[in-house]
């Protein structure tokens, strides 16, 4: 718990004076104001979160979060648990859509195993930190306890101190696990008040007679663990998961470094969730990298206040999303850094009579 909070001590508001320094350069670069739009903006939010005037990204990553829920014994996925260590088994072989994306946009990925039901052969690329084999069955009772779900966001924080070590300049965050739509349900609807029918898809492919289950099966635990709205951690623990919680780790070890938070899907935004109820100025260090076809993510976009950069109609997770995302931060980076202004360029700027 002392990590924890020392970290939400070192979270401290955007730095006004670079965020105004990047939009005052912003406004004399050699093009319409407002003419690279959304663009723009992610740039003077980057120097708010950097501290820096003119910000620049050399240094990235992305961390993928792998761990396995108790819940899926009731039957809510398609796809079977052995899947889990399958695929993180694919992503430290670098054969998994994340590593091809990471690779295209220069960023090292950081696979983390939080807690999947099976051992994993030993990896030079996995970080080890398996809490338990699995969360317990949240329809049932809680999914962890308190003292896991504190230790879960505090191995994203250690993630987080180790890479910034190496040099960290953003980072996106990533998952893993079978089932984890469902407890990213729970806590959307524990949180924002929706409806839990409002804010369940159907992960990996589910039908509609298994979708309407998965419903009531979220709906149970909610009604079963009573989880706090105002308190997160009580939340995390009654109907999350330990990948969930570990990047909620990493959303607040990052903010706490002054370090933009590329989030992908809704696995991610559910941790922003609880990231944001642990400490609301976080929420300002993160960019929304995209809007997943997982209903519930509209609501938590919403309720966060974030608009996503893209709409590709992704629902993948393993931080996909997040890698297109910081892709696209770098070149907004670069716009502000590398684009002369009308006097360097000796370009005449819009007439005054106009």
């Amino acid at each position: 718990m002392r990590a924890l909070e020392q970290a939400l001590r070192k979270i401290k508001p955007l730095d006004e004076k670079a965020m105004a320094a990047a939009r005052a350069r912003q406004d004399t670069l050699t093009k319409p104001l407002g003419s690279l739009g959304r663009l723009e903006e992610l740039s003077i939010k980057l120097a708010g979160i950097r501290g820096e005037p003119i910000p620049r990204i050399n240094h990235k990553a992305i961390v993928t979060m792998a761990a396995d829920h108790g819940v899926v014994a009731e039957g809510v996925s398609a796809y079977p648990q052995a899947v889990t260590p399958q695929m993180v088994m694919n992503f430290l072989q670098g054969s998994a859509g994340i590593n091809v994306l990471a690779r295209h946009v220069g960023a090292r990925v950081i696979v983390v195993d939080m807690g999947v039901a099976s051992d994993i052969e030993p990896h030079t690329a996995l970080v080890s930190r398996k809490i338990a084999s699995g969360t317990q069955n949240m329809a049932r009772g809680p999914a962890m306890s308190r003292e896991q779900a504190i230790r879960s966001i505090e191995v994203g924080l250690e993630i987080i101190k180790k890479e910034v070590k190496k040099g960290l300049d953003i980072v996106g965050t990533g998952d893993m696990g079978i089932g984890n739509t469902t407890p990213s349900s729970a806590i959307t609807a524990a949180i924002t008040g929706e409806k839990v029918a409002k804010v369940t898809g159907r992960g990996t492919g589910i039908d509609d007679k298994q979708l309407a289950y998965k419903v009531e099966v979220i709906e149970r635990a909610l009604r079963v663990n009573q989880p706090n709205p105002d308190d997160a951690i009580d939340v995390l623990a009654k109907v999350g998961g330990f990948e969930i919680g570990g990047i909620c780790g990493v959303i607040l070890g990052a903010a706490a470094h002054r370090i933009p938070v590329v989030i992908d899907g809704f696995v991610s935004g559910a941790a922003a969730l609880i990231a944001a109820g642990l400490s609301p100025v976080a929420k300002d260090y993160l960019i929304a990298s995209h809007c997943s076809v997982e209903i519930g993510h509209k609501a938590i976009l919403k309720y966060l206040g974030l608009k996503p950069i893209l709409d590709l109609e992704l629902r993948l997770g393993e931080g996909t999303g997040a890698a297109l995302g910081i892709f696209l931060v770098e070149a907004a980076a670069k716009i502000l850094s590398e684009m002369a202004t009308f006097a360097e360029a000796g370009v005449s700027e819009k007439s005054s009579d106009n």
